[in-house]
């Protein structure tokens, strides 16, 4: 497709959301914004703040003393209206394009129910943990399930996820290794099948989420990679579970699989050029920074995507901001109520002026 039909067939159908979902990043916090929340001394002054911002409405009819968790779950519901509002209105194949988006929380929703059901956690506790954008009917029925296979057939059939199990179905207990070799297959298979969907869209959409979707799947290789270093997992098994695209993929891959320790983990990472920027940040802590790195990198990526015009990746690129921003909340409500407001900029991700 030429560039300039590109473009008028895009602002038909799409154009609208598109200057929805700028309108809405504009309204992201500043980082004059979080200069201002560093400065707070109780969450009612981080509330009072944030009434001259997006986050405003959500905030103003939550009494004293606000607890962290509060404003994390406030701060939440903002980016699940957002998504919604846009979602609701959304036309094909944009409207597939945001239930893609949906998945990577299913995943992380089924993880969390089937991991507390273990620990005996209550139900209400677990379904009040899950992300609001992972949700689906028969979410609650997690626990009946003693193995994968069960997981399955008993729930997970009915849903967006049932394809992506064919990968991992096996008649292995839920115990916590397994239940983590499932989360990475399942992921895997999400990774590959909404690349796949990405590229079929063509034009500026399959090239930006090529190459946001790749940085996933390096990101997930990593930390497949330094979470199995002393545990049962093969390295043949840790090799199946990283995606088939991304940076490192081939020869990272195989580099990652015959790690065995992080220092030579970083080796690979300083010799490949797709993660030159995150080589340069990590330190001898790497198993402790390697997340904030990563979540900077993103972020630096997503603001980017905003440069382009007539595509499908600045929805995606809108909701990683948003997520990283409540990420940034929490930490900065934490340390305060905490007293530890000395390791506020330790957290916080931000690059905008």
């Amino acid at each position: 497709m030429e560039v300039g039909e590109e473009s008028v067939t895009y602002n038909v159908k799409d154009g609208f959301l598109e200057a929805m979902v700028r309108g809405y990043r504009a309204g992201l916090l500043s980082t004059q914004d979080y200069l201002n929340l560093s400065q707070c001394d109780t969450l009612d002054d981080v509330k009072l703040h944030l009434a001259g911002t997006d986050y405003g409405l959500v905030l103003q009819n939550e009494p004293s003393p606000l607890h962290p968790t509060t404003i994390v779950h406030k701060g939440t519901l903002k980016l699940v209206e957002d998504f919604e509002t846009m979602r609701c209105q959304a036309s094909e194949p944009l409207a597939t394009f945001f239930e893609y988006m949906t998945y990577g929380h299913m995943i992380d929703n089924v993880v969390l129910i089937v991991t507390g059901t273990l620990h005996e956690r209550g139900m209400q506790e677990l379904l009040d943990k899950c992300h609001p954008l992972g949700m689906f009917d028969s979410i609650a029925t997690l626990a009946v399930a003693s193995n994968v296979r069960e997981l399955y057939k008993l729930v997970l059939v009915d849903t967006p996820l049932a394809p992506y199990f064919s990968s991992c179905i096996t008649t292995e207990d839920l115990d916590e290794m397994n239940i983590e070799i499932m989360r990475n297959a399942l992921y895997k298979a999400y990774l590959d099948d909404f690349l796949r969907f990405c590229k079929g869209l063509g034009g500026s959409t399959a090239t930006l989420m090529q190459d946001i979707l790749g940085f996933e799947a390096d990101r997930r290789a990593l930390n497949i990679t330094i979470n199995s270093l002393g545990t049962e997992l093969s390295r043949d098994d840790r090799q199946a579970l990283f995606s088939n695209f991304g940076g490192l993929y081939p020869h990272g891959h195989q580099e990652l699989m015959a790690c065995d320790d992080l220092d030579q983990v970083r080796g690979v990472v300083e010799k490949h050029p797709c993660l030159s920027s995150i080589a340069l940040k990590l330190n001898s802590g790497m198993e402790h920074a390697i997340d904030k790195v990563f979540y900077e990198s993103e972020f630096r990526q997503c603001e980017a995507m905003f440069d382009q015009q007539f595509n499908y990746a600045i929805f995606y690129a809108y909701v990683k901001l948003r997520e990283q921003e409540v990420r940034n909340l929490m930490w900065i409500c934490e340390c305060i109520a905490q007293q530890q407001k000395h390791r506020i900029n330790d957290g916080i991700v931000n690059i905008r002026s």
